[in-house]
């Protein structure tokens, strides 16, 4: 198994909540899936390219610092873990 899908599969477990962000600029926009586990570390993922592991922030304030500074928009929401599980 690659290391993506073990990254994802364990993140399903214990994920907090995530997000989906937006690069509006080109068309069709790029989307990232911004997802932040219970002991605060996030991941974003590329589902377009199989769920791709991006990068690894030990913060949510530093992974949206990282999808802003590349001018990606937050789309409106949350799924939280609490309200699927």
């Amino acid at each position: 198994m690659s290391g993506f899908i073990v990254t994802l599969a364990e993140q399903a477990k214990t994920w907090k909540f995530l997000e989906l962000w937006v690069d509006p600029v080109i068309f069709p926009p790029k989307i990232l899936m911004l997802v932040c586990a219970q002991d605060g570390t996030c991941r974003i993922f590329n589902p377009t390219s199989d769920y791709r592991l991006v990068v690894v922030h030990p913060d949510y304030q530093a992974a949206q610092e990282w999808l802003l500074e590349d001018e990606y928009e937050r789309v409106r929401g949350q799924l939280l873990a609490s309200e699927v599980i």
